[in-house]
């Protein structure tokens, strides 16, 4: 264990060597300020886990921290529990875990590790584990950090500091807020900005390289799909094809031209695997699975609308774009994190049980949901709105 423990360190030592972004995301705070003994990050694949965990280890106060990252071959066939008690043994106090999915048995080992160890635990996973489960949820402190936002993205590329807001925040105030942060850009080109994001910058590794950022969504796609579902959930690699083909058809339908029974026929999956499938995409944060309202409280035969998750994944898959179909992603991406969503028949979603929401063009108009109580619509390509018609980018400022 000794020589397993002297390689670990110098791998964090080498680490330590690489320069950290500036930029922390909106986790940061709340991870560093962790009074929990054990602390757990997940999230899809490139939204910045590794990176976050390691800025907040380097402020972390304690003399003697480590980072180890499970991906290495030195973790295959050592018990985590063990390599932990020996590191806790010689004086550590503090370690960060990153991939921890990647050990086979890790939902014991990380209890076993809380139940009889004297040390402070930061880990990551894949939101295609099942780590977000009530036992998982009551021991450990659990955050999950999703796509960057409209904010953070315009923090990054901008270098400006800018305010999040709640949903009922923008409901109420959305032209006082509107007005804050145009005056807060260098050339108030807000709807250009926009466009950006929805076509690139919703992973932070976008910033990394610019000119292979889809090459490397594509990849990231594929190592889910290969790689992370077919290890968590034991797909075998010819299913994999069938899930790639769910993704594309996806990609190229308008969300309620997708019943169940054609998206069946479409990809030759039947229908029980076919919820099974889009179960294991939702987990690992490639798509958004919204039901109707209705179906909540009985058994209704209306189909479900299924999204990518967020509108860079187009660009990855697929050429021909529906654009009500990326306007309605890109509203769903913004406020899944935080809300409730269900998808109406007066209206596009119910947000909460309490919210409706008709999403469009400039020229949308309130005839849909007229005379319906806490309904708005929001709008594409506007910068300010009026009354309860809001512009749809900001929803992108909800963290």
């Amino acid at each position: 264990m000794k020589n397993i423990l002297d390689l670990a360190q110098r791998l964090y030592r080498l680490k330590r060597n690489q320069r950290l972004p500036q930029y922390k995301r909106f986790l940061y705070k709340d991870l560093l300020n962790s009074k929990a003994k054990i602390t757990g990050l997940y999230g899809s694949r490139g939204v910045g886990k590794t990176t976050l965990l390691l800025q907040v280890l380097e402020k972390l106060d304690y003399e003697e921290k480590l980072y180890i990252s499970c991906d290495h071959p030195i973790f295959y066939e050592i018990s985590l529990f063990d390599f932990v008690d020996y590191y806790s043994k010689y004086g550590g106090e503090v370690i960060v875990i990153d991939e921890i999915h990647k050990i086979k048995d890790f939902q014991q080992q990380i209890k076993l590790i809380y139940d009889f160890l004297d040390i402070k635990i930061y880990f990551s996973g894949s939101s295609a584990v099942e780590i977000t489960n009530a036992d998982f949820s009551r021991r450990y402190s659990m955050y999950h950090l999703p796509i960057l936002s409209l904010r953070e993205y315009l923090e990054m590329s901008q270098n400006v500091k800018l305010n999040s807001h709640s949903l009922e925040e923008i409901l109420n105030s959305h032209t006082k807020i509107v007005d804050k942060i145009i005056d807060n850009l260098q050339n108030k080109k807000i709807l250009k900005f926009f466009k950006e994001f929805v076509d690139v910058g919703v992973y932070p590794f976008y910033f990394e390289d610019e000119t292979r950022y889809i090459e490397k969504m594509q990849q990231n796609i594929n190592t889910i799909l290969y790689t992370d579902l077919v290890n968590v959930v034991s797909i075998s690699g010819d299913k994999i094809e069938s899930l790639k083909k769910l993704l594309l058809n996806i990609c190229t339908s308008n969300p309620l031209e997708l019943s169940i029974e054609k998206l069946a026929k479409l990809t030759g999956i039947t229908k029980p695997t076919l919820y099974k499938y889009i179960g294991y995409l939702s987990r690992a944060e490639l798509l958004h699975h919204i039901v109707y309202e209705a179906k909540r409280f009985k058994n209704m035969q209306k189909p479900d609308k299924l999204y990518l998750n967020n509108t860079n994944l187009f660009n990855a898959l697929c050429i021909n774009k529906n654009i009500g179909t990326l306007r309605e992603t890109f509203f769903v991406s913004m406020l899944y994190k935080r809300h409730i969503i269900n998808y109406t028949s007066k209206g596009d979603f119910l947000i909460d049980e309490k919210y409706i929401f008709e999403i469009g063009g400039k020229n949308k108009g309130f005839k849909q949901i007229a005379d319906l109580p806490n309904s708005f619509v929001v709008v594409d390509d506007i910068e300010i709105g009026f009354g309860n018609k809001i512009p749809l980018w900001l929803f992108g400022f909800l963290y």
